[in-house]
């Protein structure tokens, strides 16, 4: 059902990372687009996440540090491991439970050009299919 939502979007690509590599090098989510990100831990679903704020009916990208999609995987704060950045609580969090390695997979919802979804939109949507196909559950790194 999911993936189903998210056939229709273009710009997309995936990556995989380890605790001992560099996420900042690993992601390959652009730098000028917004959009959402799933974080899959052996196949399973464990973070939904989005990048792009609607405003006043417009979207907002990030433009501060890396940009885009890029800077909210990689130096945005994770809201169930306090105020560290990404790139710094992943590596941590990945050892301590053990994890190998996990999977990114990022879908640019607005392009300016073929696709107008607001990212948070996108990202409710699928979270709300996620929590009916589990028990009305959020994946385990939501808070």
């Amino acid at each position: 059902m999911i993936e189903k939502t998210l056939t229709n979007y273009n710009i997309k690509g995936e990556f995989t990372f380890k605790p001992n590599e560099s996420l900042i090098i690993k992601c390959n989510a652009p730098t000028n687009y917004s959009g959402i990100y799933l974080i899959y831990y052996k196949e399973k679903i464990i973070y939904i996440g989005s990048s792009g704020q609607k405003i006043n009916g417009e979207l907002k990208t990030r433009k501060c540090g890396i940009g885009g999609m890029k800077d909210r995987i990689v130096n945005g704060f994770h809201p169930k491991f306090d105020k560290i950045k990404r790139k710094k609580i992943f590596p941590l969090i990945m050892k301590e439970l053990n994890m190998d390695e996990i999977t990114f997979k990022w879908y640019v919802t607005y392009d300016y050009t073929n696709n107008f979804d607001f990212p948070t939109d996108i990202e409710k949507k699928i979270l709300n299919q996620f929590k009916s196909t589990n028990e009305n559950q959020k994946p385990s790194w939501h808070k």
